[in-house]
């Protein structure tokens, strides 16, 4: 990849200095590629005087030391040069090809749809800037939801298709179709802290006895329940990655949101609850289909006289908040719930100080003026009339 300084003759008798650089390299400022690299420096066409000539020779020198040096830049990164061909191909595809990993992850369908709706059917890598990124995330948080004119995506949805579309421009940095890691620049979307539905544990166990129409989608949210799976890795889940003996059974799988791999020990009942084991590569939930699900939980959950908002995830939910109610470690409940990060995994431990606080207003005594918070003598009965001595 030479780099040779060259001359452009411009006004007032004066010539430009520029580096010609081919093949052209990408500019990650305009987000093109590009051959010619003006300098900035100018020497005269015909310099009249020795002071003219000196500028001119000194102004050569440090042109030629700047060519220099990005010959020697491009030499060093010429194992990392990314074609012009690769920089042209549609990101789309690489954003689907991602997707297509996620084996029919909802999110990441969505968030594909949501960038079509946003750029079309094709858009090349070179058009990929952080401007257009933070166009993006401007359109999810205010344009209209998909199939609903007048409702827009809720925050947190937003963030979370967001997030996607970072791991995928990721991906394709990584896949060198990006000169530049853009997912590290841009922001992501903040979440908002929103209410947690879970279910209480006397409501759980109404739920286990509760007729559920699908019995895959019961038995899928109480295996969510008891091990705080995501839906899609509950989806997901094979037969092989389930494995060990009574007493010390385990799972072994990658999590679909943070693609990291997972030693996860499960109990005896859980291994009960699902039944026998099938063929290693088919689905422990075979049949499982997020659509379906929305419909038979809200059925299930009336059938067990529960009326509250509560969707599939609220099973994670569910078993976060009893395991610590229980005494579980935040650290160990952290580590079962795959966080990367101890500060999500607090939002259950406000919880369930906050249902400490309301059970520890239950009880209250009659005979406290609570404005004046002092006994109410009159109203207490003679404990010791009558009554034979301990």
């Amino acid at each position: 990849m030479p780099v040779t300084l060259r001359k452009k003759t411009i006004s007032k008798g004066r010539q430009s200095l520029y580096l010609d650089i081919y093949p052209p390299i990408y500019n990650p400022t305009t987000g093109i590629m590009q051959r010619k690299h003006y300098l900035k420096l100018f020497i005269y066409q015909r310099p009249k005087n020795e002071i003219e000539k000196d500028f001119n020779t000194e102004t050569l020198a440090l042109a030629e030391y700047v060519r220099a040096q990005r010959q020697i830049d491009l030499q060093n990164r010429r194992f990392d040069f990314i074609s012009e061909a690769k920089m042209k191909l549609n990101f789309i595809d690489i954003f689907e090809e991602e997707a297509s990993k996620r084996k029919g992850c909802y999110n990441w369908i969505m968030a594909v749809r949501y960038f079509k709706a946003f750029v079309g059917e094709k858009i090349p890598c070179t058009e990929l800037t952080e401007t257009l990124a933070e166009e993006y995330a401007d359109f999810l948080l205010s344009s209209p939801a998909i199939g609903r004119a007048k409702k827009k995506i809720k925050k947190n949805t937003a963030a979370a298709y967001f997030s996607r579309f970072k791991l995928a421009l990721e991906a394709a940095f990584k896949k060198k179709y990006l000169p530049t890691d853009l997912s590290s620049i841009i922001s992501n979307i903040k979440p908002q802290e929103t209410h947690r539905p879970f279910l209480f544990l006397e409501e759980l166990e109404r739920m286990a006895i509760a007729h559920c129409d699908n019995e895959i989608v019961k038995k899928a949210g109480l295996f969510s329940a008891m091990t705080g799976f995501r839906y899609s890795d509950v989806e997901t889940l094979l037969w092989k990655e389930i494995q060990g003996s009574p007493g010390n059974y385990y799972i072994l799988y990658n999590q679909e949101k943070t693609e990291s791999a997972e030693y996860y020990p499960i109990s005896d009942q859980t291994i009960e609850l699902i039944g026998q084991s099938g063929d290693p590569e088919n689905r422990v939930f075979d049949g499982l289909r997020y659509d379906h699900t929305v419909a038979s939980l809200k059925k299930w959950l009336l059938n067990a006289d529960i009326e509250k908002h509560f969707t599939f995830h609220g099973f994670r939910h569910t078993f976060a908040t009893l395991q610590i109610a229980a005494g579980t470690s935040i650290y160990t409940v952290s580590k079962l719930l795959g966080h990367k990060s101890i500060k999500t995994t607090e939002i259950y431990a406000k919880i369930v100080d906050s249902l400490k606080k309301e059970a520890s207003e239950r009880i209250k005594l009659s005979y406290f003026n609570i404005s004046e918070t002092v006994i109410n003598t009159t109203a207490v009965p003679n404990l010791n009339s009558d009554q034979p001595s301990l």
